[in-house]
């Protein structure tokens, strides 16, 4: 599928907006109406302070092993909200996952060290002990959990969305997109998904879609403005944030849900801490106060897990 080069041009103006801004920040299903009302802000990055009241549990403290007094959380920075990302001052880190960690650290009387990593680098770091974890929207899968241990705070998953023009309005069979270009971020679940179900489209005689990975959201983005790329694959939050600041462009709907959850070593002693420190923060409300400003209150979750089998459709 090509986009006419007159319509191709119509779009790079509010495009070059988003992707300029992410580029410059360098920083994984929202309801619409949260989608909607966060477009109202402006493109302003949400600074509610849902963080600094939150007391120490001395239960949930106690869970952590002996002489836990600090640990050290990569992110991935190079998305939009809720993603990480900067605020203007250029050098505070912010997001939804950025609050649930410092959240789970207040919560467990903790120091937190951030430090950033990019996204694909971030999980087989964890088993040399270079972080103690990793809160990056990691979607829990089945392959995953072999490697990983998770403790969940939050439901995502994948999604689609295309440019204004496309014909397409919804993908429900990765059929749909043979003889396509399509753009993801490198080490996602949704590059995985898409390459391990390429055969999809020979077995039924089509020509098989094309896989166009990306280290920052601000080029791909980038690649579907310039007609690079046809349709983009990413969490549902993001796309829906990124839909509602950007004219040219729309959201498909949601594939596939996963729980999201923060990434450790396998084997860790760490997950019982958390998992109690999230429940903490659900029943006492701030788990919604963070929901509500980052605008995904659609993705909660009832109670936090451990390594949880993934989620099938």
């Amino acid at each position: 599928m090509r986009t006419p080069t007159r319509a191709r041009n119509a779009l790079i103006a509010p495009f070059a907006l988003i992707t300029a801004a992410t580029l410059f920040l360098t920083a994984c299903g929202s309801g619409a109406d949260d989608a909607v009302s966060t477009a109202a802000q402006a493109d302003k990055i949400p600074t509610t302070d849902v963080v600094s009241g939150i007391g120490r549990d001395p239960a949930a403290a106690e869970l952590l092993p002996s002489g836990v007094t600090s640990l050290t959380v990569a992110v991935s920075v190079g998305g939009t909200p809720p993603g990480t990302t900067y605020l203007d001052d250029g050098k505070t880190l912010t997001g939804q996952d950025v609050d649930f960690a410092h959240a789970v650290a207040k919560v467990l009387g903790i120091r937190l060290k951030t430090e950033q990593a990019s996204f694909e680098a971030i999980l087989p770091a964890l088993d040399s002990g270079k972080y103690d974890f990793g809160a990056s929207n990691f979607g829990v899968t089945d392959e995953r959990r072999g490697a990983i241990d998770f403790v969940t705070y939050i439901n995502d998953g994948q999604g689609f969305a295309t440019r204004e023009d496309s014909e397409l309005s919804k993908v429900t069979d990765l059929r749909q997109l043979c003889g396509l270009n399509i753009a993801t971020g490198a080490g996602t679940t949704f590059e995985a998904t898409l390459e391990e179900n390429k055969h999809l489209c020979t077995d039924a005689g089509k020509k098989a879609y094309e896989v166009r990975t990306y280290n920052e959201q601000g080029a791909i983005w980038s690649s579907l403005q310039q007609g690079r790329s046809d349709v983009v694959m990413s969490t549902i939050n993001g796309l829906r944030y990124a839909v509602a600041h950007q004219e040219g462009v729309k959201f498909l709907n949601e594939f596939h849900r996963l729980d999201v959850g923060f990434a450790f070593k396998k084997g860790t002693k760490l997950a019982p801490a958390f998992q109690a420190a999230v429940n903490r923060l659900i029943a006492d409300g701030t788990y919604a106060k963070i929901l509500k400003k980052w605008g995904t209150t659609a993705s909660a979750i009832t109670k936090s897990q451990i390594s949880p089998p993934e989620l099938k459709d």
